[in-house]
Parts: structure tokens; sequence; C-alpha cells
């Protein structure tokens, strides 16, 4: 068994971050991990920052992981990755959803948001282990752009660094959503995989 695995969330509002998180806990007690969640969000209903954190292991007990910490950094926004790179070391694996939300009352006025060429070089000063999503798009393909989280989360399986099997994910993805949404979001999750897969 494991003995620490720590995934950093961050995104914005809307973006599912708490259901992402809500499908890597309950799988990882499925496959007999300890598992703590922990989630931290601003204004998540008008497009604030939203941050969970995920532990799992046999050796876990802090719920918040610490700066340098991360095995897995999923950022469903580029800039809120960024935000959060403290958690990350040069052996943290960044998976990166290409879209660009600019927050939520902010965009009435012009700001200087990055581009994200700026956003990603910014990154590789933490670590060069950066894979690129684009969820969007994938989760258009599956059918609700909604998905984006569920996407990123086949990409995570994808990688092999996750201690939990694609199985699990999906058994526990047909518990929490709901019938009407569950097909788009298992085809979600199979997009995200077979896409990142081609990189490993």
């Amino acid at each position: 068994m494991v003995e620490e695995f720590n995934v950093v969330l961050a995104g914005v509002g809307g973006q599912g971050i708490l259901l992402a998180s809500q499908i890597l806990g309950i799988a990882a007690l499925k496959e007999g991990l300890n598992v703590v969640v922990s989630e931290i969000h601003g204004m998540a209903q008008r497009g604030g920052a939203v941050v969970s954190h995920v532990r799992m292991g046999s050796k876990v007990y802090a719920p918040t992981v610490m700066d340098g910490k991360a095995d897995a950094i999923l950022g469903l926004e580029p800039l809120e990755a960024l935000r959060n790179i403290k958690y990350a070391s040069t052996e943290t694996l960044i998976l990166v959803s290409t879209e660009t939300l600019v927050p939520a009352g902010v965009s009435v006025e012009p700001i200087n948001y990055p581009r994200l060429e700026t956003i990603l070089d910014a990154i590789k000063g933490f670590t060069e282990k950066i894979v690129l999503v684009d969820a969007l798009k994938l989760a258009r393909e599956a059918g609700s752009v909604i998905t984006r989280n569920v996407v990123m989360l086949g990409a995570l399986a994808a990688t092999k660094i996750l201690p939990l099997k694609s199985e699990a994910l999906k058994e526990t993805i047909k518990e929490l959503v709901r019938p009407a949404y569950l097909n788009q979001n298992l085809k979600a999750f199979d997009l995200g995989l077979n896409e990142i897969s081609k990189l490993f």
C-alpha cells in the first residue's frame, strides 16, 4: 500500500472541483486507502477560486498538503494552477486544462490576464512535468462542457502515478453522478484517459 499520495485540485467555481475531489476520495476508500479530503473555496458560485486537497495512503493524517509535497496538481484553470504552485516540487506532475477563465467580477474592467504561454513558463520554474489537456474540447466530445472535471480525472488516471485503478474511479462516478448525466461523464473519463495515455 502506498504510504502517501497527495493531489491538489485548483480551479474556479462551477468547474466541478469538489465533485472531482469526492470521486478521488471515495475511489481511494474502495481501494482500501486512508483518505483525507479538505476544501478551501471562496466565492465558488461566482467563479471564485476553489482549491481541494486529497490525501490518500497508509500514513495520511493531516487534512492539507504541505508546501512542496503534492504528487500531482490538477489545474482546471491555468492561472489557478499557478496560484497553487507552492505545493509543487520538481517531482510534482501538473496537469493543466488549457481553457482560461477570467475570474468573475473582474472581467467587466480591463485586466491583464496572462497569456497561457506566460503561465506555463512560470509553472516550468517549479517543474518540467507538465501535461496540457484540452479538457473543454474533450468534454464537448463527451456531450457536455460540464464534464471537464471528469476529463481531467481520466487524464490523471492515464499518467499511471495515481495509486487507484481506473475501474474504481468509474465505479465511483456511477455512484455520484445523476443517471441523466452518467453516460456523458463516463465518456468524458474515457476520452481524458485515452488522450493522455498516448503520452505515457
